[in-house]
């Protein structure tokens, strides 16, 4: 009934084992993919024709993580997964991004790949080993790829790399001081198709390193997926890729030279229209069967593309006539908000982003409900990419896979440099509303997003820029390598380049190549070149701020303090009475962990001190000898008791109320008189013994022997 085929090796610490013919025969192709005991199912489904009018390849990845594959139930009313989390979204992008450019050109028929997370052993990060699946189940599909990839997750540690580290290890890098590294890298047999990464100040050199040892370390996998295809493939889907070479001839005849001219404009909008009206112009002298042909949108972009590359490689020379190294025109701005806690406005070109910081107290941490269990994150960052930004008039919805995608790459840039809980007990949010973008509007947030933090009063151990890198690779070898990309370099180019971090080095890196062929030559030239991009522009932003400012009036204000645990019960009260009673009485925010860690938060110093004064008078004990001020709760014949140290009592003996012989304590005494005492210790049974007849009545300063026995 089954026609099953499994293939396994050693990898790394554990053993990878592809099987396909078991389930999910349907479709076109199916592994499950399992890495110690983690395993992904990935499924992969394509259309036999493509839909009439296609002018691009509609591919679609989704990834899924099912709680059952950890032994859990989902969170929320429903207990059923829902919506895509973040890390199920940027997984999916993970795998995108590498595979898309391996489809035979020309290729337009609907493609799914769905990966399913089935089981988790909490050690081995489920995305790689989906990664792998979808990549092996394309393989044995029939369908036009030109893989397999594989992709693999490096750590650095002890200046060692490390293949495939655990989950734990890659968890709150931050406050893993060990673990400099979170990389990923995708690639072929020969070449390398996608780099992302979250690292902590790595040189240029150790991060060409880490890629490299990456791509080294996938060749048995590759090798597996090959061994598993020859085995169990399709026969591969008849597809030719559409010969289209007359049709471009008589566009590049009819507006090349004018098509140049367009891409001569340094404006983006004037030149869209220009680019816009070549295009109307070649169409018009054109014949109706050309018209019709199909592949007239590929011919089109095809123009554009030979030009713009052709410029570049050639003469050296970039739409908006800078040089290839060149950055664009910087303006930075902060305080451009008034009632935010931090705000920046950062312009380079035509890009733009107003960045937004907001600081919270521990009620503002973001609850993650994972797979490999919860935990708090105390930095977000969100990005919004409007319509408006690029002069269009789209459709406005939630955030898709461009804005979490782009959001993440920032929060990787600037995590690294952002202080301990335990020296800056804030959450902080950071908000980047791109207002105008022709060019990585992702670094443009990274830059204002170290602006609106400083600007904040947020102690960056150092400021943060991005530059996004491109490259133009010609058959003949010939390559351009291009800094400060504009949104048609990219578009048109063969790779997308991100490079952020401070001046001491890299903290974050992501790669998307369009073509193999990247040298490692090519890789170590633009990773130099990205450097010197971004220390220019990082001395572009510290003429604005290049240090923390002043907290903004309209800030919390956080103190902590550190209480024994077995006092924690004390400060909370039963059911919550006593710790609802600080918040009330003092008008601060007042939140307590497990450990006893507890962060008083109130725009207002004098509510921060009444809560800490309060808090510090239930869990701190008396000292022997020391005066306290206090009130007579309470009269008997014998003496008075007196609370003198928050909810403490303690007995005035009539003895030590004053130098004199008392017939009865009401002599002198009242209930809720104030009185100085001095504690002389305690007695065999732990009670409290208080004096007041050494302590002056009116100043509370204690007295000398002499004067007390006068």
């Amino acid at each position: 009934m089954f026609n099953i085929v499994k293939k396994e090796i050693q990898w790394g610490e554990e053993t990878l084992t592809l099987e396909t013919g078991r389930v999910a025969r349907q479709a076109d192709g199916s592994v499950i993919a399992t890495l110690g005991e983690t395993s992904v199912m990935a499924n992969v489904t394509f259309a036999k024709a493509p839909k009439p009018g296609m002018d691009f390849f509609p591919l679609t990845v989704h990834y899924q993580e099912k709680y059952y594959a950890a032994g859990k139930v989902p969170g929320g009313f429903f207990k059923r997964e829902a919506r895509p989390t973040e890390k199920e979204t940027l997984t999916a992008r993970l795998i995108d991004r590498p595979i898309r450019p391996l489809f035979v050109p020309g290729f337009k028929n609907e493609t799914l790949v769905m990966c399913t997370v089935l089981s988790h052993d909490l050690v081995n990060d489920p995305d790689m080993v989906a990664m792998i699946a979808a990549s092996a189940a394309l393989t044995i599909s029939g369908a036009p790829f030109r893989g397999p990839i594989a992709g693999a997750r490096v750590g650095f540690e002890d200046g060692e790399y490390v293949l495939n580290p655990t989950v734990d290890d890659m968890h709150d890098l931050r406050n893993n001081p060990e673990q400099r590294l979170d990389l990923v890298v995708a690639g072929t047999k020969d070449a390398v198709m996608m780099v992302e990464s979250e690292a902590y100040e790595l040189t240029e050199a150790e991060m060409l390193g880490a890629v490299k040892f990456a791509h080294e370390s996938i060749q048995p996998v590759i090798d597996l997926i090959i061994d598993l295809a020859e085995d169990a493939a399709k026969e591969p889907f008849d597809f030719q890729a559409p010969d289209y070479s007359d049709l471009y001839a008589a566009i590049a005849k009819a507006g090349e030279q004018k098509m140049r001219d367009a891409y001569a404009i340094g404006d983006k909008l004037e030149r869209q229209a220009a680019v816009a009206a070549v295009k109307e112009g070649v169409k018009e002298g054109l014949s109706e069967e050309q018209l019709e042909d199909p592949n007239l949108s590929a011919a089109l972009k095809k123009l554009e593309s030979t030009v713009l590359r052709s410029d570049v490689v050639k003469n050296g020379r970039r739409i908006d006539g800078r040089a290839l190294d060149e950055v664009r025109d910087i303006v930075c701005e902060t305080k451009v908000l008034p009632r935010t806690h931090g705000s920046a406005l950062f312009t380079r070109g035509e890009t733009q982003g107003l960045v937004v910081t907001t600081l919270g107290t521990g009620d503002d941490e973001q609850f993650i409900d994972a797979l490999h269990g919860n935990f708090k994150s105390n930095f977000l960052l969100h990005y919004n990419f409007p319509p408006y930004s690029v002069g269009e008039a789209g459709r406005v919805g939630p955030p898709g896979r461009r804005e979490i995608g782009h959001g993440k790459l920032a929060w990787r840039a600037l995590q690294a440099v952002l202080p301990a809980a335990t020296d800056f007990p804030y959450t902080v949010r950071v908000v980047s509303e791109i207002t105008e973008s022709n060019g990585s509007s992702s670094m443009a947030s990274v830059c204002g997003g170290s602006l609106s933090m400083m600007d904040a009063g947020v102690p960056l151990k150092a400021p943060v820029a991005g530059v996004a890198m491109g490259l133009v690779l010609e058959e003949d070898g010939s390559y351009g390598i291009l800094t400060d990309i504009l949104g048609d370099e990219d578009h048109l180019g063969d790779m997308d380049f991100k490079v952020a971090g401070t001046e001491a080095g890299i903290t974050s890196l992501q790669m998307d190549i369009k073509v193999a062929g990247i040298t490692q030559e090519i890789m170590e030239k633009a990773l130099e070149q990205a450097k010197a991009g971004r220390l220019h522009i990082l001395g572009e932003m510290n003429k604005s701020v290049s240090e923390a400012g002043e907290f903004s009036e309209h800030a919390p204000r956080i103190e902590t303090m550190q209480i024994p645990t077995d006092k924690i019960r004390e400060v909370i009260g039963s059911g919550g009475k006593v710790i609802r009673e600080i918040v009330e009485v003092s008008g601060a925010k007042v939140d307590i962990n497990d450990e006893g860690i507890i962060k008083i938060a109130s725009p207002n110093g004098d509510s921060i001190q009444k809560a800490y004064d309060m808090i510090h008078s239930i869990v701190a004990e008396p000292e022997e000898g020391k005066v306290y001020k206090g009130k007579v709760v309470k009269i008997v014949d014998f003496g008075a008791f007196v609370n003198f140290f928050g909810k403490r009592d303690g007995l005035v003996h009539v003895s030590q109320i004053e130098n004199r012989r008392l017939d009865h304590p009401s002599d002198v005494l009242k209930e809720g008189q104030d009185v100085w005492v001095k504690l002389l210790g305690f007695d065999d049974r732990g009670k409290v013994r208080l004096a007041m007849k050494m302590v002056n009545q009116e100043t509370g300063e204690e007295m000398k022997k002499e004067e007390a026995e006068g």
